[in-house]
């Protein structure tokens, strides 16, 4: 991203030369520049500019970029039209400004693209796979893998269904595949499962996909589709073989630093604007009860890994103590008079933005529960454990839609995998604002 908006005032200025030769950009020429570069935050990601390219085909990299330019290009020209603004810039330095703009976003990828490919031949930024399937395609991946070493792919080990016997394919050893192949997954330290297995062996990626129920690895299917149409379904091609995304989280990669940027920059910002309401609430907890200012509880976050969530302590100390484990309901008298007014209005949440600045948590996502509840829900309700490919949030898609409390969990659960498919920087965004008019104050929030 940072590459694309470089390049994006690169090509403005050295169109200025040319057209004005001058080595500065005009304060009015600015303006375009400006635009551009806001269209450019918000066209190309939504175009999968900034997803994983990781052993893709460059050439359709060139023709994505192509593509988003040409969609920022007509939106300044429109945004130009509309403020009446169009008539008072060169049209020269325009059309300059696009054609080498367009060279530089192309350039700066394809240069991109060669430095990581190069790396990754240096054995940097490798990614680790284990290798499920039938020996004839398990093979043919294998071997597409270890002859292009520039991606970065690594195959660490190999489960096989059909087992021969056979005890390592090249330097990769091979065992038979059981429901224990997990652990083997944890051992290897694998990255990525890649499920090697034509489509019409429903049954046994079913049972694969049980067995890994209960993890978060990437799971990719690498079915036979050679000289079959697959039309708006969720196909990659790595390597030159087509694969279904089957459990993919989106923060990886570039989506990844800019979902850390976000958190971090913003929670700044709020910590800053709210310390004197942290104070004051500070004081409240303090004189209400005796016993610390904060509550500090184990949750279960990204990867199902455990954090301390930290919250303004709402009830006495101790009152677990005989209860053990209790899901909130509407109507209980645990809370202390004072917990209550910050239950009922959320505001016993805001220290948790100092577990995003730790890093711990992020201000938009599913929100977190403990492990006990964890071990339970997850039986229960398919894809529980799909919430845990992001980190947990404050605020999160079924917060602000009202599945909070004690309401249906696998509605919960659906807006959670819904915002996970579908997240961006702009439905963050959105998701806070949301929350300012609707996420304090609800009927659901005790």
């Amino acid at each position: 991203m940072l590459v694309d908006l470089v390049m994006i005032s690169v090509g403005a200025y050295l169109a200025y030369f040319w057209r004005f030769d001058g080595l500065g950009l005009g304060a009015h020429y600015r303006g375009p520049v400006i635009v551009a570069v806001l269209l450019t935050l918000g066209l190309f990601p939504s175009l999968g500019l900034y997803d994983s390219w990781r052993g893709r085909n460059p050439v359709d990299q060139a023709r994505a970029v192509t593509v988003g330019w040409i969609a920022v290009t007509l939106g300044v020209i429109l945004i130009g039209f509309a403020l009446k603004e169009s008539e008072n810039y060169s049209r020269l330095w325009v059309f300059a400004w696009v054609c080498c703009a367009w060279a530089l976003l192309v350039l700066g990828r394809v240069l991109t693209f060669a430095i990581l490919r190069e790396l990754r031949a240096r054995g940097w930024n490798h990614r680790r796979i284990l290798i499920i399937g039938n020996g004839s395609l398990a093979g043919a991946v294998f071997d597409r893998i270890e002859a292009t070493p520039s991606t970065g792919w690594e195959v660490v080990a190999a489960a096989m269904i059909d087992h021969d016997g056979c005890r390592r394919i090249g330097r990769v050893r091979v065992v038979e595949y059981k429901s224990r192949t997990e652990r083997l997954a944890r051992r290897f330290g694998a990255d990525e499962i890649w499920l090697c297995l034509p489509l019409d062996q429903q049954a046994m990626i079913d049972r694969v996909l049980w067995d890994f129920r209960h993890s978060t690895i990437t799971m990719r299917l690498v079915p036979n589709l050679h000289g079959m149409r697959l039309i708006q379904q969720p196909v990659a091609e790595i390597l030159g073989l087509p694969m279904l995304n089957l459990n993919v989280s989106p923060m990886q990669g570039i989506s990844r630093v800019v979902k850390a940027i976000e958190d971090r920059v913003l929670a700044s910002v709020i910590l800053t604007l709210i310390s004197p309401l942290l104070l004051l609430l500070a004081i409240g907890v303090k004189m209400s009860s005796p016993g610390p200012i904060f509550f500090r509880q184990k949750r279960m976050g990204w990867n199902g890994r455990l954090f301390t969530i930290l919250k303004f302590r709402s009830m006495p100390v101790g009152v677990e103590s005989k209860s053990g484990a209790v899901w909130a309901k509407c109507g209980e008298k645990r809370s202390t008079p004072f917990g209550g007014f910050l239950r009922r209005t959320s505001l016993d949440e805001l220290p948790q933005f100092i577990n995003v600045l730790c890093g711990d948590m992020s201000i938009v996502g599913p929100r977190p529960e403990r492990p006990v509840f964890v071990e339970q829900f997850k039986e229960d309700i398919p894809g529980y454990m799909q919430k845990h490919m992001v980190k947990a949030g404050i605020t999160g898609w079924a917060q602000v839609n009202g599945w909070r409390g004690s309401t249906d969990l696998k509605k919960r659960v659906e807006h959670d995998l819904y915002y996970i498919e579908h997240w961006s920087l702009w439905f963050d965004l959105k998701i806070i604002f949301l929350t300012i008019f609707k996420g304090f104050v609800h009927k659901n929030a005790y």
